[in-house]
């Protein structure tokens, strides 16, 4: 199988992901502005979803292009990212429908947490296909947001318990962190193509 195959397979699994979590949405039974009031709470666990959806894709997309040798490892955390993204549309859904409650919002850090986790195995997978003394290798060098964000997540989810915003605080602050995709990737990418 070539990488290509695997990486539209990946595209399609997170375009359905996105769609799955705006079919949530239920049009509200009034005809004003005031209607929409109590779709907020959706609106923003669906917009912090969405981002983060976004956010994987990309830095997916890069990944995908640093390797050498697809092999069954790889396949199946591949699987085991994907299935931890979906996830997300579960635990979305029950975080906007509850208005932020504790356990529903721990419940996503959890869910970001795995994602964080199963994307962070698919990348060793990747880079141990690389020489140590790679380009690629050393672009990645010390992978501080990798190491900072499960660490957000954890906080992420026993602040839940206490105040569900301070909570969402670090959710929002994780995809601030990997908003901007990994440049070392594209970099090690673009110097190779010269």
């Amino acid at each position: 199988m070539k990488v290509t195959r695997m990486e539209a397979f990946s595209d399609g699994v997170l375009a359905i992901i996105i769609t799955i979590m705006v079919l949530e949405f239920k049009v509200p039974e009034g005809h004003d502005w005031s209607s929409l009031v109590d779709l907020v709470p959706k609106l923003l666990s669906y917009a912090v979803s969405f981002v983060y959806v976004g956010i994987y894709w990309n830095n997916h997309h890069h990944l995908l292009h640093t390797v050498q040798t697809l092999n069954g490892k790889l396949m199946w955390l591949n699987l085991l990212l994907l299935f931890c993204l979906s996830l997300v549309p579960f635990s979305t859904a029950w975080m906007g429908e509850s208005g932020f409650a504790p356990t529903p919002t721990a419940l996503y850090g959890i869910v970001l947490l795995l994602a964080a986790i199963s994307y962070t195995l698919l990348q060793r997978a990747i880079l141990k296909q690389h020489s140590p003394d790679s380009p690629l290798i050393a672009a990645m060098g010390k992978d501080y947001k990798g190491i900072i964000s499960p660490f957000f997540y954890l906080l992420a989810i026993l602040t839940a318990y206490l105040n569900a915003w301070v909570s969402c605080f670090f959710f929002v602050l994780v995809a601030a962190i990997w908003f901007v995709p990994d440049q070392r990737i594209e970099r090690v990418i673009k110097n190779r193509a010269m």
